[in-house]
């Protein structure tokens, strides 16, 4: 069957690998059906794998796709159902496991496509309890930007930074893919929506998602804008996953005991922090990552009834990964890449 390998940095071929063996107990087999592109895979494409890996590495961190079969002991699936899938291997076992906070997980074996083999083949087996099925209503490409893309931002958003009706957030990159989901479900909730694009075109592609304000960055320092347009108070909520290049305005663009979530570093991992700005206005930074199993089944509900949609760049074929790759790494996209499968 086919599969896609990264096999050396900034490079991915298209193979035939041996397709996998009957399920296991507690496992099923899934036919890919798509993968959503992520930064993750740029940082996995470019070497930037903070962790042990064996090349040739299938890639690709987050997908959806139909069960073929089941193990025994299996229960809630069915052959013909469609799936999200969790993107981490994690134990189950373990006591952040079993309270629910997946991506705490004291076990965790790593990530599909960073770590581990990723969702960019035909099919494979996977454990039951990473399959999380589609309620009527959500297509396969809603269900393949389930489980990082909405996933992520209902964690970061509602589960860490406790976002609430009549809070204003600023969402940065508002054209990639988390910054149309965050825009998206902070409206949703009752936000006011501050965002940051890099160009004109993506400005009012932000409007037409629900943004309330959109900054070209490029063109203004969006801290002095924030400020204006919350008359010198700032924000409740900074949605961060920029890193070195927006941090010091992010901090500034706070009000009195603001929270900021981050979830990512896309133009560095190291950044000075203003420890006097930190104690004095009482902010809140936190660290977020993924999200919880129970998050994919809370964003599908909302995308099963149209509260909210994919927003999808384009989509590419096996041939042109690599191009699609460099173009996320440029940021030339709105939304997100898809890879279908079949």
């Amino acid at each position: 069957m086919r599969a896609l390998q990264l096999v050396a940095d900034r490079r991915i071929e298209a193979v035939d690998i041996a397709p996998p063996p009957p399920p296991a107990p507690g496992e099923a087999t899934v036919a890919i059906k798509a993968v959503a592109l992520n930064h993750i895979d740029v940082w996995g494409w470019r070497g930037m794998a903070f962790a042990k890996r064996k090349m040739p590495l299938v890639v690709g961190a987050e997908a959806c796709g139909v069960v073929e079969a089941i193990g025994e002991g299996v229960t809630g699936l069915a052959p013909g159902q469609l799936v999200a899938i969790y993107g981490a291997r994690t134990c189950g076992h373990c006591k952040a496991c079993r309270e629910k906070r997946d991506n705490l997980c004291e076990n965790v074996e790593g990530v599909h496509g960073f770590h581990l083999d990723g969702f960019a083949q035909e099919r494979m087996n996977i454990a039951a309890r990473q399959l999380i099925p589609a309620p009527a209503g959500v297509d396969v490409t809603a269900a393949a930007v389930t489980p990082i893309t909405f996933g992520t931002v209902e964690h970061m958003l509602f589960d860490n930074a406790k976002l609430e009706a009549g809070e204003t957030v600023l969402v940065h990159a508002g054209g990639s893919g988390i910054g149309t989901a965050a825009i998206q479900l902070a409206k949703l909730a009752g936000a006011t929506v501050i965002t940051t694009v890099g160009s004109d075109a993506k400005m009012e592609k932000a409007r037409a998602l629900g943004a309330d304000h959109v900054i070209n960055y490029r063109e203004d320092r969006f801290e002095g804008v924030v400020r204006k347009l919350t008359g010198k108070k700032g924000v409740d909520v900074v949605f961060e996953h920029v890193g070195a290049d927006t941090w010091a305005g992010s901090m500034l663009s706070m009000k009195k005991g603001g929270r900021l979530v981050t979830c990512g570093s896309t133009s560095g991992v190291s950044t000075a922090i203003n420890l006097m700005q930190l104690f004095q206005q009482q902010l809140r930074i936190i660290g977020s990552f993924g999200c919880r199993i129970e998050n994919m089944a809370t964003v599908m509900a909302k995308l099963a009834i149209g509260e909210v949609h994919p927003v999808i760049d384009s989509e590419v074929d096996f041939d042109h990964l690599d191009d699609a790759l460099a173009r996320m790494e440029s940021r030339d996209v709105f939304g997100k890449i898809l890879l279908r499968i079949a």
